[in-house]
């Protein structure tokens, strides 16, 4: 890349703050953010001073426009003063905030953009993808098998060998591996390898006896193994039941675990995410955030959730051990599970899978005992987030958040910010119903979810689900008609956390070869996808004052791209590449 660069001194800063939003729920996004009233123009000496200007640049502000002819503010220019904006405008206003020593970018026309806020993804899971067998896109259980055997062949003694990212339903025989079949490769090491939705694994027999399931196991709640005809254990563990062998796994050292989330941190800025809304539940990790931080080598803004089932005194704890106040680290919202996913049949339904007429899912929780420490929670001042992909799975979050939400109201306890929008959410949502998205709106729960999981799902969703159900799943139009917040995310390292990906599938709703498409009538604009990613998630974890949009006075998250996706051919999309990733107006990428 070519970048014309010159320098200059800069002073004081902070215009209004502005955050906007183009689908139904800006109305609760822009009414929560106070415009500031505007200062008394200063004398011409007296001016601030920009330390970062990017000209010739095609800006998309995010701040929805008065103009016919576009929905979104376009303009030429960005003016950086420590970590924010200073002022975004014309070239030639823009340039009169140049000082001696401003360092002046010239992005040669490239659309400019706010920074992707991923609103949903494990970079933990990520690092430790990254250092392990990667299973991603494997082909066949033959593929599998292979890469495990590679595995084995560099490792040394009993050492465990763990994998993740297989997906039977890519192989010609679409059956879950056995221990059997691993066997055959493990050379005597113990093998664990989880499915690429995290819902199920596959244990060898080795490792399933050293994580004492045998043929006199029970199922925990919450969780199921797999058996044969002769009860004797498959090696498959559903849900919970792979808590037996995960509980025996070495922990990765400190060193191990620092450098898988590097890699993991490289990703993000590598594809423009500036914020993650991450859960990586070993308290570890956060720890780590926090090194990198001091070092000055966090990349990301990252908001760590916590576990839900934890004691509300632990959780105080964490959320005390770290300022709130931090932009680029603190703890965020609690997590909490009500069932598994829909490719592995475990996600909670209403009603029987259409494939699987024996089975509606593995709920997580008794309905009382979810109210009870639900409620607790929101009592202590806590943001929750309940992962929920079956309509039972959801109807159990939307009843506990109802309870809870009563009982804050009553005992006068504000949410996390202050206000009185709670801002639960709940992740995924993947098959809902009319009468569910209703009650969305009535209890202003955010619909936090990842469109780029539709291009795996599309498949063998209506197979899993008739056509009944598939009609009104995977419904981003339908919440957004209903005025229902819309925070989108990539569930990295599930899916790639590439947001182009789920850009596409969110305008075209079709497979990435455009063979295959999935009720088309719940496609996106452009304009609406690009907020729930950018303004729509900065509003789920109450930071619609700091992020999402190019306006004076935010956080300088800005990401540059190699063409403008609001005019690129939707089969163009998909090769988008980012030029430069900025966060708090430094460059943290840049395209060789």
């Amino acid at each position: 890349m070519n970048w014309n660069v010159s320098k200059e001194p800069h002073r004081g800063l902070q215009s209004g703050i502005l955050a906007a939003s183009l689908c139904l729920f800006c109305v609760s996004v822009i009414s929560a953010v106070a415009q500031t009233p505007s200062t008394p123009a200063a004398a011409p000496d007296a001016k601030p001073k920009a330390d970062l200007i990017f000209m010739h640049a095609n800006v998309y502000t995010g701040v929805p426009s008065n103009s016919p002819f576009s929905s979104v503010q376009r303009e030429e220019a960005i003016a950086i003063r420590g970590d924010r904006i200073l002022a975004v405008g014309k070239n030639l206003d823009i340039q009169k905030l140049k000082g001696p020593q401003t360092q002046v970018i010239d992005l040669g026309g490239h659309f400019t953009m706010p920074g992707f806020n991923d609103a949903h993804l494990h970079l933990d899971d990520a690092g430790n993808t990254k250092l392990s067998v990667d299973l991603t896109g494997a082909k066949s259980l033959d593929d599998v098998r292979a890469r495990v055997a590679a595995k084995v062949a560099e490792s040394k003694g009993a050492d465990w060998i763990t994998g993740s990212g297989w997906d039977e339903t890519l192989w010609p025989v679409k059956v879950t591996p056995t221990r059997w079949d691993i066997d055959e490769v493990s050379g005597g090491h113990p093998v664990f390898l989880v499915r690429i939705d995290g819902h199920i694994a596959v244990a060898n027999t080795r490792a399933l006896q050293l994580g004492s399931v045998s043929l006199a196991s029970r199922d925990p709640q919450g969780g199921k193994i797999d058996r044969n005809e002769n009860g004797e254990p498959t090696g498959i563990l559903r849900e919970t039941a792979q808590g037996a062998v995960l509980a025996v796994i070495p922990k990765p050292t400190h060193r191990l675990r620092r450098e898988g989330i590097e890699l993991a941190l490289a990703d993000l800025a590598e594809h423009g995410v500036t914020s993650a809304q991450d859960y990586s539940p070993e308290w570890e990790n956060f720890q780590i955030y926090e090194e990198l931080e001091k070092e000055g080598k966090l990349t990301a803004r990252i908001s760590e959730w916590l576990p839900f089932d934890e004691s509300v005194e632990e959780l105080n704890k964490k959320r005390e051990s770290h300022p709130q106040s931090d932009l680029m680290l603190h703890t965020g919202m609690l997590k909490g599970f009500m069932d598994g996913s829909l490719g592995s049949h475990t996600a909670a339904l209403l009603a029987p899978y259409s494939d699987d007429p024996k089975n509606s899912g593995l709920p997580r929780y008794e309905a009382a005992k979810l109210n009870d420490m639900t409620k607790e929670r929101v009592l202590a001042g806590f943001q929750i987030g309940f992962h929920a992909i079956g309509d039972k799975g959801i109807q159990m979050a939307l009843d506990a958040f109802a309870e809870a939400e009563k009982a804050a109201r009553e005992a006068h306890v504000k949410a996390p910010n202050g206000g009185e929008d709670f801002r639960l959410r709940i992740e995924h949502a993947q098959v809902t119903t009319p009468a569910q998205i209703t009650q969305f709106k009535a209890l202003k729960v955010v619909a936090s979810m990842q469109p780029s999981h539709l291009l795996t799902d599309m498949r063998w969703a209506k197979d899993r689900l008739g056509p009944a159900r598939a009609a009104t799943s995977y419904a981003w139009l339908a919440f957004l008609n209903k005025g229902v917040p819309l925070a989108f995310g990539t569930d990295y390292s599930v899916e790639p956390i590439t947001p182009f990906r789920g850009l596409d599938a969110a305008i075209t709703r079709k497979s990435e070869d455009g063979k295959l498409d999935y009720f088309p009538d719940q496609k996106l604009t452009i304009d609406q996808a690009i907020t729930a990613y950018t303004a729509g998630s900065a509003f789920a974890e109450f930071e619609e004052k700091e992020k999402g949009t190019l306006a004076p006075g935010m956080l300088a998250d800005i990401v540059v791209l190699d063409r403008d996706i609001t005019g690129a051919a939707p089969e163009k999309l998909l090769g988008t590449k980012v030029l430069r990733t900025v966060v708090g107006g430094k460059t943290v990428y840049e395209a060789k």
